[in-house]
């Protein structure tokens, strides 16, 4: 809804695409292609696409090969790909969580001007468990003006709470083996994942045990999708 309603204060026009329930909720690019055609040929402009992955509100983990594919579109449309990845720690299969990142990187230098924006978070995961508010962005490829214009608007607000703040120092530097406070903090991490990982387990197996309900296999994030 954030992102719907953010480009509705903006008036802007939210261009929307379906994943594929049968590939465990992966993307169709044809799909994508199909809905970028579309959206020119009634006159808009696409300039951006939104990831989030691992996925709200289906519960996936895109692949590899799902992100390449993602990268290389963007690249040949001209969209910069804004990857929402606050899910990343909520992983609970045997697909690992991949950044997008990664995957520009891994693609060379051709790439090296590829329009990317990550987001993480410690509002979800195991640091704020849905609580504690903070969180960043990092931007790559991004024109120096623009990046101007983005510091000039981030400096002009009100900076999140000291206690979101620390959220996000932990986040980004959690203890370490050999630090006094590394077994207490990996016990009461252990202890928060393991419950996420249990609870995901419960919802997927309650929901396919009802009569004409089926989901899919729940990957990871804090979502399922019936």
């Amino acid at each position: 809804p954030i992102y719907s309603a953010l480009i509705s204060l903006l008036r802007g026009q939210q261009i929307g695409y379906q994943l594929n329930e049968e590939a465990e909720w992966g993307l169709d690019m044809e799909e994508m292609k199909n809905q970028l055609e579309d959206a020119r040929q009634k006159g808009l402009n696409p300039r951006g696409l939104v990831v989030i992955n691992p996925g709200n509100p289906v519960g996936n983990v895109l692949s590899y090969d799902d992100l390449k594919s993602l990268v290389q579109f963007c690249k040949r449309e001209g969209l910069m790909l804004l990857a929402d990845e606050v899910y990343q720690e909520n992983v609970y299969g045997s697909k690992p969580f991949i950044s997008v990142k990664k995957v520009v990187r891994d693609l060379g230098p051709d790439y090296d001007d590829f329009e990317l924006v990550s987001f993480h978070s410690t509002s979800k995961g195991i640091t704020g468990e849905c609580g504690r508010r903070g969180g960043y962005m990092e931007m790559c490829g991004v024109d120096p003006d623009v990046m101007a214009h983005v510091l000039k608007l981030a400096s002009s607000q009100l900076c999140s709470n000291l206690n979101g703040q620390i959220m996000v120092d932990l986040c980004l530097h959690p203890p370490k083996p050999g630090d006094l406070s590394f077994a207490s903090w990996k016990e009461e991490r252990d202890k928060i994942f393991d419950g996420l990982k249990r609870k995901s387990k419960m919802v997927y197996d309650s929901l396919n045990a009802i009569e004409g309900v089926s989901c899919q296999p729940l990957e990871g994030a804090m979502y399922a999708f019936p």
